[in-house]
């Protein structure tokens, strides 16, 4: 009676186990940063490059995963404080070297570039450049801690791209900081093309998947994802989705 008894114990263990470990990685998705990442508001899945090539670099490790598509700062902030297992688009910067894990190799790159109104006489601006200006930034997004901590620059944040292109417009700042292509469409979006321009630019800047540090997998997770990332970038997968990205936005 007791083995039946011990058999029955077992049993109902592995059974409450199993779908624990059935459980995909909770990963948290930046939802409003098209063309890279945007929420789907149909599907309420998030849509462009990044979310692709995480995906991919999963599939290759055999490994199921949920996307939990969030505000940028509060994606960081679960990352950080353990309730999703990592989040994307992050860049490194001095402040958040140390706050999360790693992987190596960045999933791609992109300018943060200077925009300003056509009326603007100067180009090839740099970081330098922008001392003694009112620049536009949006808010809980990550910039290069040089540009953060130069007490010339006098910075005004808004909620988004879109808010602080606004700003531009109405001449509440000189410049604004938006990476290339997503500043590209938000300037196409609001039929400002011609009227706001690229000036210039601070940085090219690597994004990652930012890894949890307090996730019990988040450290293990990073060192995965760049074994897959570096295997979708040996047997032709990355370059297809890039080339599929540019495709999708004419750039091919």
């Amino acid at each position: 009676m007791v083995i039946k008894f011990l058999k029955k114990m077992l049993i109902c263990l592995l059974g409450a186990a199993s779908p624990l470990a059935a459980e995909p990685l909770v990963i948290g998705a930046e939802d409003d940063w098209a063309p890279y990442c945007a929420l789907d508001k149909q599907s309420g899945q998030p849509l462009g490059l990044a979310p692709e090539l995480v995906k991919a670099v999963f599939a290759t490790e055999k490994l199921e995963i949920a996307f939990r598509p969030l505000p940028f700062a509060r994606c960081m902030h679960d990352a950080k404080s353990g309730k999703v297992v990592g989040c994307f688009n992050a860049t490194i910067t001095e402040e958040n070297r140390n706050q999360y894990y790693w992987h190596k190799t960045p999933m791609f790159e992109e300018d943060l570039a200077i925009f300003a109104l056509a009326s603007e006489p100067n180009r090839d601006l740099q970081l330098s450049s922008l001392e003694g200006k009112r620049v536009g930034i949006t808010l809980g997004y990550t910039y290069p801690t040089d540009f953060m901590d130069n007490t010339k620059i006098t910075r005004f944040e808004a909620k988004s791209d879109a808010q602080i292109l606004e700003m531009l417009v109405r001449g509440r700042v000189d410049y604004i900081l938006m990476n290339g292509m997503p500043g590209y469409l938000q300037i196409q979006q609001r039929q400002l093309t011609g009227k706001v321009i690229k000036v210039g630019k601070i940085s090219t800047d690597g994004f990652w998947l930012a890894f949890s540090r307090t996730h019990p997998q988040g450290e293990a997770m990073s060192k995965q994802f760049e074994e897959g990332l570096q295997k979708i970038k040996n047997n032709g997968t990355y370059e297809l989705l890039i080339r599929d990205f540019e495709a999708k936005l004419g750039l091919r």
